[in-house]
């Protein structure tokens, strides 16, 4: 059928089959990623940012194009995960604007859309590098403008066909790329997702989501610990709900819910506000929300009978509430990413309020963040991402907090994070600490041990599925086959004469004996330096460690 117009059905049913295609190919995506350290998650980010987007449009076939398309963006956003799932949040956020207020959309506002997807993902970057996700955006948007075609059908094709050629080039764009003999991870996501759209667009064809994600964690805020007794349950229904517009006084009913209940998520996005309330009366909660618009996909848990359940408790008892203290916010409150129990205890010790299980291989979505960040009774909330990979998630969640300040601090690596958060001073302002912890985290020279995923060159040095690899900075430093061997020569590249300490974080899969044999070598080697180690329990990473 060759298409003159797409409305909000049609839309619904791309964007299924695109959410699959991306899903089924997304490790074929991650075996893509240049660097062969075990965190080559562009796939699955993309993967998962995609499904979110997706899930955020079922039900809403009958509606138009415009209306679809713009919660698509929204869910997107708030679903989006890594550096590779921001882009793509904003490709989708730009298609939106470009197919705004239309029920079904023409050939030129479907062209417009892939203009506008390249501009939004554009200005969302700093400093745009080509060869990457961004060049085939831009490619499509182009292919689509310059199109001559009559129909949709045939307007999809030429832009597969224009993405597909320019995707070949990124090679020669990035060398990196080029000496891995691979395309760009992101870009192909992308021109899996357009190909999955055609499918559709070519087949007419009814298309249902692949719900089961392998892997795929859910929330758990709102699983009661297990070492709590039922009666310990201040408020016993988990309460989430979508309303369908925009909650003018955010700041109001906000009040409203914190006097109903604790646990409170409260995210307003345009026209359609989400809401999570642990309550023990949801009939109060639900009556006060339907006052400011329809409310959309309603679930509502006994946490006390789940808790039951999990304890193997039958009988039934009186569940005492507590009236909760409403307390005025503190001055400041923190949200760090870390990954390992160790690395974890240490930053709550430091102070951090709220620690984000993620990092390598499981970067945590906006939403994740603004649910952290929501749940810290302050003022002001410091967010320490300590991953390259999740700073754009984190300033995206920025943008989506109304009641506080919220200030991202760029850490890239765990020690960084952990240097920042030893800087802070409780007694000062929220600028001079942000400028405090912005300089001092540039004076971290940080280095990771880790094991090689896949065969690969780098700068002509030829690596092995297996090696160990010692990373400086993020780069390939060290090759060998022992990893405490690896550390140690990591460590000697790291030190320079300024140096004054050298802190070790090692991981779940290292030898406790072999680890203080290697701190008592360095002991030995550097007397004139503090040599600090912690037990980080981390995965996937032998060593993390820092030269200050």
């Amino acid at each position: 059928m060759a298409y003159t117009q797409i409305n909000g059905r049609d839309f619904s049913n791309m964007i299924k089959s695109a959410s699959n295609a991306l899903e089924k190919q997304k490790e074929y995506v991650n075996s893509l990623n240049v660097f062969p350290v075990p965190d080559g998650d562009t796939g699955t980010n993309m993967s998962l940012t995609f499904k979110a987007a997706a899930r955020e449009i079922e039900g809403l076939e009958n509606k138009g194009i415009g209306e679809v398309s713009k919660r698509l963006a929204k869910g997107a956003l708030m679903g989006a995960r890594g550096n590779s799932g921001v882009i793509l949040s904003q490709i989708l956020r730009g298609m939106a604007k470009g197919l705004e207020n239309a029920e079904e959309a023409t050939i030129e506002e479907v062209k417009n859309s892939f203009v506008e997807g390249s501009n939004f993902a554009y200005k969302a970057v700093m400093r745009p590098t080509e060869g990457t996700i961004l060049t085939i955006i831009r490619a499509a948007g182009e292919a689509a403008i310059c199109s001559e075609a009559e129909n949709i059908v045939e307007l999809f094709e030429e832009v597969c066909e224009e993405s597909k050629k320019m995707l070949d080039k990124t090679p020669e764009m990035l060398p990196q790329l080029k000496q891995a003999k691979v395309v760009d991870a992101g870009g192909m996501g992308l021109l899996i997702i357009l190909r999955g759209m055609l499918e559709v667009l070519k087949n007419k064809s009814e298309v249902s989501l692949i719900n089961d994600l392998e892997g795929e964690s859910e929330n758990n805020y709102d699983i009661p610990e297990l070492n709590m007794a039922p009666e310990d349950i201040k408020f016993g229904y988990c309460t989430e709900f979508i309303i369908l517009n925009e909650v003018k006084d955010i700041p109001k009913f906000k009040d409203f819910l914190e006097s109903q209940g604790d646990s409170l998520v409260l995210v307003g996005l345009e026209d359609i506000t989400k809401v999570h309330v642990h309550t023990n009366d949801p009939g109060a909660v639900l009556s006060k929300a339907v006052t400011f618009g329809d409310l959309s996909k309603i679930k509502i848990e006994n946490m006390r009978e789940q808790h039951r359940s999990l304890l193997g408790i039958d009988e039934s008892s009186n569940d005492a509430v507590v009236e909760e203290i409403k307390e005025d916010p503190k001055a400041y409150g923190f949200v760090t990413v870390a990954r390992g129990n160790g690395i974890s205890s240490i930053f709550k010790d430091l102070g951090v309020d709220q620690v984000i299980e993620g990092g390598q291989t499981m970067n945590p979505s906006t939403e994740d963040i603004v649910n952290s960040i929501n749940k810290i009774n302050a003022e002001v909330v410091f967010v320490l991402p300590n991953n390259k990979n999740i700073i754009m998630a984190a300033t995206q969640a920025v943008d989506l907090i109304e009641d506080k300040k919220v200030i991202v601090i760029p850490t890239k690596t765990i020690p960084q994070g952990i240097t920042a958060i030893t800087m802070f001073n409780p007694d000062g302002s929220s600028e001079e600490n942000e400028a405090a912890m912005n300089e001092t985290i540039e004076t971290v020279t940080s280095g990771s041990v880790t094991y090689a995923v896949k065969d690969t060159e780098d700068n002509g040095r030829h690596i092995k599925e297996g090696d160990i690899l010692g990373l400086l900075e993020g780069k390939i430093n060290e090759i060998g086959q022992d990893v405490y061997a690896v550390c140690k020569k990591l460590i000697e590249n790291m030190v320079n004469e300024d140096s004054e300490l050298i802190t070790i974080f090692y991981g779940e899969d290292c030898e406790e004996n072999k680890v203080n044999q290697l701190i008592s070598e360095l002991e030995e080697a550097y007397p004139e330096m503090d040599v600090q180690c912690f037990n980080g329990e981390q995965p996937l990473y032998y060593f993390i460690t820092s030269v200050e």
